[in-house]
């Protein structure tokens, strides 16, 4: 009797395939750890005399504007462009108004922020916003979470947090009075203000998610759909502090100009994640840039990484192999 043996001809290919997409999200998220990383020394790189010589506000409308052309012109690029001649749906349109209030309520609360806490307080306690995300994620989206996961993802909030005060300018006594760095303060408003704020930034990533995955959008449209909202909210709270303080786009220099390509690039790939991906792999994305960021402080800046360095890395390690082995 002769058996014949059924081998799946297209194995082969198949591996080539697992492999190519490994790769395309590798390259992805590589590139999107860079963009996070590097934004905050691109900052540094923009200030004049210690003071930073643009608009924020100013800055984020342009973002904003940047990433809906480029989606406009994705969208006609991949043949898409008919969806533009018929009026739009209301219910396909109105749901993503809702993160572009959330991430501009999110920008004010920073600034609110100032008045209750230190700056480095807010910098250590902001990072309870991986916390607020992953519950936002279970409850929201019914996602279930293994005890190694809830594990690794208490291990990245502990790494931001441990990151963050690594870096604080801690009064030493024996400073002299006149250079002594301002003291950590926290009010119980201050408290309230920053847990708002982490709930805020985890349930528009959250919101975001469930409308992208929901609809049976292209993704070029349903960035159309959300940049039209985010250049609406952001150019109307802009309007009266930019007429205030400086013309729209005084200040704008090359390192300026590299922080939007390099936010318009990142808003517009995290859109992929949160479609294709999940909101989780957001999270160590922005842990792993902490580090990354590190680096770049201390290659371009010159500042100095201490032993301490080396924990929140070995953390963040960790809570890798955890989440996804």
């Amino acid at each position: 009797m002769i058996v014949i043996q059924n081998v799946g001809s297209g194995s082969p290919s198949r591996q080539r395939r697992g492999w190519g997409k490994k790769l395309h999200w590798g390259v992805l998220l590589g590139l999107m750890v860079l963009i996070y990383g590097s934004h905050a020394p691109l900052i540094s790189l923009t200030k004049v005399d210690g003071r930073i010589p643009f608009s924020p506000s100013s800055c984020v409308v342009v973002i904003e504007l940047t990433k809906l052309l480029v989606s406009l012109g994705s969208l006609i690029l991949t043949g898409g462009g008919s969806a533009l001649l018929a009026p739009p749906s209301l219910a396909h349109v109105a749901p993503y108004a809702v993160p572009a209030v959330l991430y501009a309520l999110n920008n004010n609360l920073v600034v609110v922020m100032q008045a209750y806490m230190d700056p480095s307080s807010y910098q250590v306690l902001s990072n309870l916003k991986i916390a607020t995300t992953a519950l936002l994620y279970s409850s929201c989206l019914g996602k279930r979470f293994r005890p190694a996961q809830w594990l690794a993802l208490a291990l990245l909030t502990g790494a931001g947090a441990l990151h963050s005060y690594s870096s604080l300018d801690i009064d030493d006594p024996e400073r002299p009075e006149d250079e002594a760095s301002p003291r950590l303060h926290v009010t119980a408003w201050g408290l309230f203000l920053v847990l708002v704020y982490c709930c805020v930034s985890g349930l528009a990533a959250v919101y975001t998610e469930r409308v992208l995955k929901s609809q049976k959008l292209s993704l070029s449209l349903q960035n159309l759909y959300l940049y039209l909202f985010g250049v609406a909210i952001n150019g109307l709270s802009s309007l009266s502090t930019v007429a205030s303080e400086r013309s729209f786009l005084e200040g704008f220099s090359w390192a300026v100009w590299a922080i939007v390509a390099g936010q318009a690039a990142n808003g517009l790939l995290m859109s992929v994640v949160l479609k294709h991906g999940s909101g989780i792999t957001r999270l160590f994305v922005i842990s792993c840039s902490m580090l990354v960021n590190a680096v770049l402080s201390w290659a371009i800046l010159g500042l100095q990484l201490t032993p301490l360095f080396l924990l929140p890395v070995s953390m963040i390690v960790l809570a890798a192999h955890l989440y996804y082995s």
